[in-house]
């Protein structure tokens, strides 16, 4: 078994795993029935599978090619980008009360930012 041989059947598992993982993040953005739950399709399985299809194009590009940090630099900025845009996401739908009412706080007025005054929704109620 030659290093190309073994190569590209890496980049073909990968592109493989890198398809499945976008297909069921594509299938839960349409399925899942409230923000919230849709949130977790493209955050989770569609990160990883372009993470997979950029780990197919690092390994094809050092295989076959001259070799490129481009990916990995991409795969850094998606993996930390993700969370944060899903997290403001979230916080939207929270303050805006479109999915399942959460718990009540405690006391500590620094618990979460639910912790509105009393004018903020009297405005929020307008």
């Amino acid at each position: 078994m030659t290093l190309d041989l073994i190569a590209t059947g890496a980049i073909i598992f990968t592109l493989a795993v890198g398809a499945i993982f976008t297909f069921v993040a594509g299938i839960g953005l349409l399925k899942l029935n409230d923000p919230m739950t849709r949130l977790h399709a493209p955050t989770k399985a569609g990160t990883l599978g372009i993470g997979a299809f950029l780990l197919a194009s690092m390994i094809h590009s050092w295989t076959f090619g001259e070799g490129s940090f481009h990916e990995l630099l991409i795969m850094g900025f998606l993996f930390v980008t993700a969370p944060i845009s899903a997290h403001f996401i979230g916080k939207v739908n929270i303050h805006r009360r479109t999915c399942a009412p959460l718990p009540t706080p405690p006391r500590d007025a620094t618990w979460s930012t639910l912790d509105v005054p009393a004018e903020d929704l009297e405005l929020d109620q307008r």
